[in-house]
């Protein structure tokens, strides 16, 4: 039942912050509100993966290096790329007697904490600490693991000593944590940390952040508000605040647009991509229109420790039994083609030699029937125990496509005898709980933004399969396992030899494609709506989210 009471004073607060937006707007032009629709799970860097989190904390903090509009490595916070070649890499031998490689990063100049307090190699050395403990429940446990010293000769230098030399071996692409603040929390107990943290305890503390901007205001759920950072030392961004406002439903989130509730929609957590097309048509004269493919694998990761899922012949028929390419011409004009592996056509290293799968209901009820599903008597199949073939589908709730995509893909499954059951979560709880923390029965839909060449270790290492015994840690959230998977990652890692590496790339992909840990869909392409009076948005088309650069953000003509 509706509390009347609760429901009045949510939409006061809620028409508080529209109406206190707006005031801000008429009285200062350099207010931006940017409409997005999930809201994070938590602010603390390397914990939980989630372009929310990631989109928001573009502005306020800064990865050492990351990879840039061209798709190329670049420094962000240090000084000069090390490489092999200038010097600033170094092979050497690990203690165990490996092949090893010294990187050395200089910071910036004058990269200071929101507090005052100045970024220094410490901050490093302790982001390092808390990804490398066994008990922190990173995501990215993996990057931490391979490190197996860190030395900071000075405040503005660290080297990162790696058991291995890897054809990525100079991307650190990790945000330093303020050891000045957070220490004490992490080393009072590690496990307990990731509830603990200063960025979910106290995430408006000045001192978290060293970006253009810091988080000034948080309601969760609704708003994340971030104020200039006056000790930001690089160019000083336009805008003096910018309001990050959640609202799930894209067809609310269009609708605050045109109203001018909102000033901008986050291309990549924004309108879908049918939105955009009708709005072009619509509102051409008032927006620009970028329609921007990339590294984005929409898919639906599958819980092998269901006994259904975990037979090779299930999976494979549920792909069969899909019209993938109907769904793309009709839910997406054909702009977001269909997926044949994890890996995307605009990665260079994407092998088109995998096993496909085409629409072929009759090959996916044969699949069925040799995995020992029979046609039961209300369509559904049953297995020899009268078990029904049913499974339960999951993604984020409002989001309108996967939710269409829902609906479809129940339909074109129920066709071949499997019944679907659907539950959706808030993203914050979907990604924050469920599917970290593999609660998902059977199936959870997503999408994995990776950067170029991005080696699939912290989703398919059988190491990486988040427990309770490692608290959640890597992001194997399908719990597969296979021996020569793991091998190939780990060749593939430490080959510096370009084609060679192609050539075991491809096997990958095709293990992939026949094992199906998880479905392709599609690869997405995102719809950047941007008000004609703002300039310097540029998408990526990569991991790297769009606000990494927002100092470069202005409005003219507003």
């Amino acid at each position: 039942m509706l509390n009347i009471t609760n429901a009045l004073r949510t939409f006061g607060l809620v028409l508080t912050f529209v109406l206190s937006v707006c005031a801000a707007r008429a009285d200062d032009k350099r207010t931006l509100v940017i409409g997005i629709t999930q809201f994070p799970s938590t602010f603390h860097p390397i914990i939980d993966a989630m372009l929310a989190k990631s989109y928001v904390l573009g502005m306020a903090m800064r990865p050492v290096t990351s990879y840039d509009h061209d798709w190329r490595l670049a420094c962000l916070i240090c000084v000069e790329l090390p490489t092999l070649e200038n010097g600033g890499a170094v092979r050497e031998k690990t203690p165990d007697g490996k092949d090893g490689v010294a990187v050395t990063y200089r910071l910036r100049d004058g990269l200071t904490w929101g507090d005052g307090a100045p970024v220094t190699s410490d901050d490093i050395r302790f982001t390092w600490e808390v990804g490398k403990h066994p008990e922190s429940g990173v995501t990215g446990a993996d990057v931490y693991q391979r490190i197996w010293k860190v030395e900071t000769p000075d405040a503005q230098t660290v080297v990162l000593h790696t058991d291995r030399i890897t054809y990525d071996y100079n991307s650190f692409g990790v945000q330093p944590l303020p050891a000045h603040l957070d220490r004490a929390v992490f080393e009072a107990d590690p496990r307990a940390y990731k509830q603990r943290t200063l960025y979910d305890t106290d995430t408006t503390n000045p001192g978290l952040y060293f970006g253009p901007y810091r988080i000034a205001e948080v309601s969760a759920g609704a708003f994340a508000a971030l104020e200039r950072n006056p000790h930001w030392p690089g160019p000083q961004p336009y805008f003096d605040r910018i309001i990050v406002r959640v609202i799930q439903n894209t067809a609310a989130l269009e609708a605050n647009l045109l109203s001018g509730a909102v000033d901008y929609i986050a291309g990549a957590l924004g309108l879908t991509l049918d939105q955009a097309l009708s709005l072009e048509q619509r509102r051409s004269e008032a927006f620009d229109f970028v329609y921007k493919a990339g590294l984005i694998y929409e898919h639906i990761d599958l819980n092998l420790d269901n006994p259904i899922l975990a037979d090779r012949r299930v999976r494979q028929a549920l792909l069969y039994g899909l019209d993938r390419q109907a769904i793309s011409q009709q839910l997406f004009q054909g702009k977001q083609p269909v997926a044949d592996s994890n890996v995307s056509p605009l990665d260079w290293v994407y092998s088109e030699d995998t096993q496909r799968y085409p629409y072929d209901p009759a090959k996916a009820k044969a699949l069925l029937a040799d995995a020992g599903w029979r046609p039961g008597p209300d369509g559904v199949r049953v297995n020899g125990d009268g078990k029904k073939l049913s499974l339960l589908l999951m993604t984020t709730a409002g989001a309108r496509v996967r939710e269409q995509v829902q609906q479809v893909l129940q339909h074109y499954w129920r066709q071949i005898g499997v019944d679907i059951r659907i539950r959706n979560e808030p993203a914050r709880v979907f990604f924050g709980q469920t599917v970290r923390e593999r609660r998902f029965e059977a199936m959870a839909m997503f999408a994995w933004i990776s950067a170029p060449e991005s080696l699939p270790r912290s989703t398919l290492y059988t190491s990486m399969i988040p427990t309770e015994a490692n608290n959640w840690a890597g992001q194997n959230y399908t719990g597969y396992s296979n021996p020569a998977v793991d091998a190939l990652i780990d060749s593939i890692e430490i080959d510096l030899d370009r084609e060679s590496r192609r050539i075991k790339w491809a096997k990958l992909q095709r293990i992939y494609t026949q094992d199906l840990p998880a479905l392709p869909l599609y690869y997405r392409a995102n719809p950047y709506v941007i008000p004609k009076w703002l300039k310097g948005v540029r998408p990526t088309g990569h991991l790297a989210p769009t606000t990494l650069w927002v100092e470069e953000w202005r409005a003219e003509g507003r």
